[in-house]
């Protein structure tokens, strides 16, 4: 009875494996048609990671009691069959899958996000020992999303192999680090997009996460992020471009890219459409660094008003909660004035900025830091991000999948047709072995032709991009040119400040329905997930007790919890 309820327990496990790779395939073809991006299908990964595990973990559990009752636990253990389940394999894809889920756990985590992170990567050795285990009919049943999986690792792979040139960089005060990253005219990505961060000098294996803080119309050539320090990978980063900043100041008055700095990009992901377009009322509420999308939201609805692009905001309110007031220039990062200096005929917007644990302004507070001019930026040729990237071409990103795919039904077919059937290969776990090794070789082999195929792809046209800027450089004048002489005398926004207090969601949220009044206000998030479960029950509060003439909150979340 143990040994059936075990059996019917891991099968079940099995299926739910089938869906756990899912989620994490950043840039896979499915998310995109479901139009679900990564960092919020990653919870549906952490959901089926503990239960697949639960599962697992009491698959085995039943079978070594079972095994224990009759004398023949050691016996079991150690036992390779060449037909049927073997069940060495399984303890060593079972003890890989243990240490991935004891790590991953929220408390663990937290306190050694290293730990997790490097324990993660046995999900390699989870996966081919688990093939070894159940041989290859039965792995078939979960090989589908491993294989999807795969696909979008060797895809990330590629793109990371390239090395990004760091254009410009700065530290706040508040322990923030702005980092201006080179990119090619045809990487394409919406305000709420991030990417994945590595810097070599720091560590070859691990990537961080980043929103992206500019608009995609500021700069063709260019895309920025915003660092908070708040551990140790991030505090070197920002030792580090302070030594480079006053070596260079020293030389030289403008930062060129820094030699110092190894960084290779995985990205830009998010959301395939710019939903934040979608609403003619936002409200946008962001806790500390929360702000950093935001600016890039608001870096685009400005651009799009200057370039007469469709653009539907016209009424933006941000809530931003901060700490303290030195976070405060961090708004500064976004020069309004230079972008659209007749905005305020266009847009409405008003900022609330709530200082948490300050009762009354700082001495240093008015403090102006010199923007940073995107027109400043160099552009590199060889040193930008690579467009190898499965958010990216719809084309390209569709050929890798079906290709590779075909590759994988031809690899199995030549397989069976000249090895196993003429030399009667009847092994399970050898079958199971030989079943990963095609995967992999379709993977690498066929979508490795694509990928060829794509990157020269990418050098011809941004070559081609080139060609046709440099003729248009000399009829072209550079719009801050055209700006500087246009003015406008009326108030360029409203910019409230408020020391020693929190935002009330009910107050602010009941006042923006009484003055737009019976329209459908877009309501987007980023911050902590108690600011996200404050705004969301008081946008499910204002939908419940609305009336006639009543604004309707649609609640989003940007939540980076990966």
């Amino acid at each position: 009875m143990l040994e059936l309820t075990g059996l019917r327990l891991g099968l079940i496990g099995l299926f739910c494996l089938a869906f756990l790779f899912l989620p994490i395939a950043r840039g896979s073809v499915l998310l995109r048609l479901i139009d679900i991006p990564f960092e919020h299908a990653t919870r549906y990964h952490v959901w089926l990671g503990h239960l697949t595990m639960l599962l697992f973990t009491l698959h085995g559990l039943f079978y070594v009691i079972g095994w224990a009752m009759e004398g023949r636990l050691a016996q079991e253990l150690r036992d390779w069959r060449n037909v049927g389940i073997a069940n060495f394999p399984g303890v060593i894809s079972l003890l890989a899958g243990l240490l991935m889920w004891i790590t991953s756990l929220p408390g663990l985590r937290r306190i050694n996000f290293e730990l997790f992170f490097y324990t993660h990567q046995l999900y390699v050795v989870f996966v081919v020992f688990l093939a070894l285990h159940v041989g290859d009919f039965i792995f078939c049943f979960a090989a589908g999303g491993i294989f999807l999986f795969m696909l979008d690792r060797f895809l990330r792979f590629c793109q990371s192999r390239k090395t990004v040139n760091v254009l410009s960089a700065r530290c706040f005060p508040c322990g923030t680090v702005e980092l201006s990253l080179s990119k090619p005219e045809n990487l394409n990505y919406n305000a709420l997009g991030w990417i994945f961060l590595q810097v070599r000098e720091l560590s070859w294996l691990q990537w961080h996460p980043f929103s992206v803080s500019s608009s995609p119309l500021e700069g063709k050539h260019h895309l920025a992020i915003l660092i908070k320090v708040l551990g140790g990978w991030t505090a070197k980063l920002e030792k580090i471009i302070s030594s480079i900043s006053e070596e260079q100041l020293e030389t030289k008055p403008f930062l060129q890219p820094h030699s110092k700095i190894t960084a290779s990009i995985e990205g830009p992901y998010g959301h395939e459409s710019p939903y934040h377009l979608t609403y003619e009322h936002l409200i946008l509420v962001a806790g500390g660094i929360g702000i950093s999308p935001f600016l890039a939201i608001l870096s685009d609805i400005l651009h799009r008003i200057n370039d007469s692009k469709p653009c539907l905001p016209r009424n933006v309110l941000i809530v931003w909660a901060v700490k303290t007031s030195k976070e405060l220039p961090l708004l500064q990062t976004v020069d309004m004035k230079s972008i659209c200096p007749f905005f305020p005929d266009a847009l409405n917007l008003e900022i609330q900025t709530y200082v948490t644990r300050q009762k009354e302004p700082s001495l240093e507070e008015g403090h102006v830091i010199e923007p940073v001019n995107s027109s400043d930026f160099p552009a590199s040729k060889k040193c930008g991000m690579s467009v190898l990237v499965g958010t990216g071409h719809v084309l390209w990103s569709g050929l890798y999948v079906i290709v590779s795919t075909l590759g994988l039904v031809i690899t199995v077919y030549l397989l069976n047709f000249l090895y196993i059937n003429p030399y009667n290969i009847y092994y399970w776990w050898y079958k199971g072995l030989l079943l990963v090794a095609c995967m992999t070789i379709s993977v690498v082999l066929f979508g490795g032709i694509v990928i060829g195929l794509w990157h020269i792809w990418e050098r011809k046209t941004s070559y081609n991009e080139e060609c046709e800027n440099s003729t248009k450089t000399s009829s072209i004048v550079h719009p801050k040119e055209t700006r500087i002489h246009k003015k406008t005398g009326q108030e360029q926004y409203l910019n409230i400040i408020r020391y020693g207090q929190r935002p009330d969601f009910s107050e602010i949220f009941g006042s923006m329905a009484e003055r737009w009044r019976n329209v459908n206000i877009g309501v987007i998030v980023c911050g902590p997930p108690s600011l996200q479960t404050s705004v969301a029950k008081e946008c499910r509060k204002q939908n419940l007790n609305g009336v006639d003439n009543k604004s309707v909150f649609h609640f989003n979340s940007h939540s980076f919890d990966l």
